[in-house]
């Protein structure tokens, strides 16, 4: 009888060392497969192409002074059929072209000096502006604005409010191929980074597409655009 309790207490006990030792290598295989799982490398792709804008909005605009309104409003539209006379000129048609009604400033309303005044009271901005397609007109006809200068007309210069506008949009017709070059420039990077680490590169275990950016290639071509995405890529590492 005490034999028999011998034996089934050893057999119980080798029975619990299999058992953990078999729940043990399990545990370890699991630990090992979720460490593998959670190995990976984030990497950033970048695709960059040089475009032409294929719209421009050009605002010309001209100041005018006098002592009274009626005047000032007759100068005003006189000057503003001559700078339209000379846009039709240079090809543009009179759908290109939009007249913005005339600011006009009360110059002693607004507490300017008798000195300052002294040339008008009154100041009339106005405002033409150019919605073209044609970049090529819209950067010739620019460089003949000397010509309304002759004619008595003091184009003001690009500031804020008359600065010329250059646009890009046919974003959407280069978006796929710039995608598909920033993902495979990050796959390029991955590869390198999982070759010197002695591992293979997996499947990828989340992207971030990343944002579109369109700028100027430089100050002095502003109607040649650069266009630039930089994608986040991340991968799974295996042995």
């Amino acid at each position: 009888m005490q034999e028999r309790s011998i034996i089934g207490s050893l057999l119980l006990g080798a029975l619990l060392c299999v058992g953990l030792t078999v729940l043990g290598a399990l545990l370890a295989d699991g630990i090992i497969k979720y460490r593998e799982a959670d190995r990976s490398v984030a990497v950033k792709g970048l695709a960059e192409q040089e475009v032409n804008a294929d719209v421009a909005i050009w605002p010309i605009r001209f100041t005018e002074v006098d002592n009274e309104i009626g005047p000032l409003f007759n100068t005003i539209n006189s000057k503003n059929e001559k700078v339209r006379l000379y846009l039709r000129q240079q090809g543009f048609t009179d759908d290109e072209i939009s007249v913005n009604v005339p600011a006009i400033q009360d110059r002693q309303a607004q507490g300017f000096s008798e000195e300052q005044i002294k040339s008008g009271r009154y100041a009339g901005s106005s405002t033409l502006t150019v919605y073209s397609q044609d970049i090529d007109k819209v950067r010739k006809a620019m460089a003949g604005l000397m010509q309304l200068g002759q004619d008595g007309i003091a184009i003001s210069g690009q500031d804020y409010e008359a600065r010329t506008q250059f646009l890009y949009t046919g974003l959407n017709q280069i978006k796929p191929g710039m995608i598909e070059q920033a993902t495979r420039n990050a796959r390029e990077v991955a590869e390198k980074f999982a070759h010197d680490s002695g591992s293979k590169l997996g499947k990828i275990k989340r992207a971030n597409q990343g944002q579109f950016t369109i700028e100027d290639r430089d100050s002095n071509t502003p109607y040649i655009k650069r266009v630039r995405i930089v994608s986040t890529v991340e991968y799974y590492l295996v042995d």
